[in-house]
């Protein structure tokens, strides 16, 4: 095993970073430009992205990731339509989530969409059943 000729300077490796953080950056803002607009008693929640392996390391398949984000039951909150927990009957004590919060929300619940490959789901304001500081390790059972 020979040594490369030539080792990758510190300053290319840095600007290959930046260029890759860059287009990570504008892929954001893309989404961020076309994400919908919930209307009336609607929350537009964003999905986790699925772990890509087991715990023992082992990979998943593209189904099991599939049917992992399809089924999933935490959501992260990112837009509230102008009616949502305004009927004071069916909310008495205010709303149940604000934008921002990690929500529980039922399986397979909502409208499902993919903007730039990452999945976002509408769901009604009475979806949402728990509201959760830290979403990591809650699975669908």
């Amino acid at each position: 095993m020979g040594v490369p000729s030539e080792v990758p300077k510190k300053s290319t490796l840095s600007k290959v970073t930046d260029k890759r953080k860059e287009k990570e950056k504008k892929e954001e803002q893309e989404i961020a430009t076309q994400l919908p607009e919930p209307q009336g008693y609607r929350i537009l929640i964003a999905l986790p992205e699925p772990d890509d392996k087991t715990k023992g390391g082992i990979y998943k398949t593209e189904t099991e990731l599939h049917t992992e984000e399809i089924a999933t039951v935490v959501g992260f909150v990112l837009k509230m339509g102008e009616d949502c927990y305004d009927d004071k009957k069916k909310f008495p004590s205010g709303a149940w989530c604000k934008e921002g919060d990690w929500i529980v929300f039922r399986a397979f619940t909502g409208t499902r969409l993919k903007i730039h490959g990452k999945e976002f789901r509408i769901i009604n304001d009475d979806n949402v059943e728990a509201v959760v500081k830290d979403p990591r390790g809650i699975e669908r059972v």
